[in-house]
C-alpha cells in the first residue's frame, strides 16, 4: 500500500510539474495524465507489482493521450 502511495504521488506530482509548461494544455494532455494516473491505480490493483503499476501508468497514458487527440480533432472541424 505504501508503495502505491508512493507511485501515486508521483506520478500526480510529474503531470502537475509538466502541466505547468503550458497555460493551456489540450484535451490530448489532459488525457494523456489522468489516464497515467487511472493506468497505473488500475495496474497495481490487478497486478498488485511495480511493473504492472508501470504497465498500467504507460497503457493508460497512451489510450489517454488517443482519447484526447480525438476529441481535440473533433474541436478543429
Amino acid at each position: 500500500m505504501k508503495k502505491l502511495a508512493i507511485t501515486i504521488a508521483s506520478v500526480v506530482l510529474t503531470v502537475s510539474g509538466l502541466s505547468a509548461c503550458s497555460s493551456n494544455p489540450t484535451n490530448a494532455q489532459i488525457g494523456t495524465g489522468v489516464g497515467a494516473v487511472a493506468g497505473g491505480v488500475l495496474g497495481d490493483a490487478v497486478f498488485g507489482s511495480t511493473l504492472g503499476t508501470i504497465g498500467g501508468a504507460a497503457a493508460g497514458a497512451y489510450f489517454g493521450n488517443q482519447v484526447g487527440d480525438n476529441m481535440d480533432g473533433k474541436r478543429r472541424r
